[in-house]
């Protein structure tokens, strides 16, 4: 009996950590730290650089998790998410809302021991994913560019935690997350618009069955990225050895989002999507690289 016991309470452990998204997060850990690195003068605490890493993944964690609590209906009618703890019945919408709330309060409290301009704006990120994002997903196609603006305020968040601060530098950094993320969701929409259209959600593709306007978007978010990633040379962030590399990857996830643009197939969006997942981490790297003395 105790070990079925023990048994039932990992699996409950494994279902709340599911409601934070944690591959999805994973990025945002990897933007804010770097972000932090960056935004310090010189080196960096590491008190300060754990509590905000630390503090961001739980805001950002309470934040999906309270997106799958509204969400819950409009989940078990997906294939993809169907499978979730609450639209599965492993957690009840309370005990999920609960825990939502509860991360959410300890990592704003992290942040605001770097700096309040931190937790003020990992507070924004929470309630912009939460209350605006999240409806809008089932009343206008514009919620994937709505819906980027909290995912690259993390960028924002880990460089005032380590400065207190925004500067121009700043701002390119979060123009460089905010851009990457239109091809990656858009590809992310094309390969489950059918599972999107029977949750109700008013993606792009749901609106444009050929995808001329989902690969034209895709397209345009790539080549955006282009300047907006060199943009941290020109603000004195980084030097040649980054625009160089930036430049290359830059070409090369054009080109993926281009065969996307030209042919959108099943096919095509994967390698978007495998391309996109490469970028950012390629991007963070060759800064971070750059900053090495």
């Amino acid at each position: 009996m105790r070990a079925i016991a023990l048994t039932a309470a990992r699996l409950a452990r494994l279902d709340f950590l599911e409601l934070t998204k944690p591959r999805l997060s994973s990025f945002v850990l990897l933007v804010v730290a770097l972000a932090a690195v960056l935004g310090s003068a010189g080196a960096i605490e590491p008190e300060t650089l754990l509590f905000a890493v630390l503090g961001t993944g739980l805001v950002a964690g309470g934040a999906n998790a309270f997106n799958m609590v509204i969400e819950r209906e409009y989940d078990a009618c997906m294939a993809r998410t169907a499978g979730r703890p609450i639209p599965s019945g492993r957690l009840e919408p309370r005990e999920a809302a609960i825990f939502a709330a509860a991360i959410t309060v300890l990592g704003l409290l992290l942040l605001l021991a770097t700096t309040p301009l931190a937790a003020l704006l990992a507070a924004i990120t929470s309630a912009t994913y939460v209350l605006v994002y999240t409806p809008l997903k089932r009343v206008t196609t514009l919620n994937t560019h709505v819906g980027a603006i909290p995912g690259a305020l993390p960028a924002l968040i880990g460089w005032a935690a380590a400065r207190g601060q925004l500067d121009l530098a700043a701002w390119t950094l979060f123009a460089v997350v905010y851009l990457w993320q239109l091809p990656h969701f858009l590809a992310i929409a094309w390969l489950y618009k059918e599972d999107y259209a029977r949750g109700g959600y008013r993606m792009l593709p749901s609106a444009d069955p050929e995808g001329r306007q989902t690969g034209r978007q895709a397209l345009l978010g790539a080549l955006a990225l282009v300047p907006a990633s060199l943009l941290p040379s020109l603000a004195g962030i980084t030097d040649a050895f980054y625009f160089a590399g930036a430049l290359a990857v830059g070409a090369w996830f054009v080109a993926r989002a281009a065969g996307f643009a030209v042919r959108r197939t099943a096919v095509t969006a994967r390698q978007l999507l495998r391309a996109s997942l490469v970028y950012l981490p390629a991007i963070l790297l060759l800064m971070f690289l750059d900053r090495l003395p």
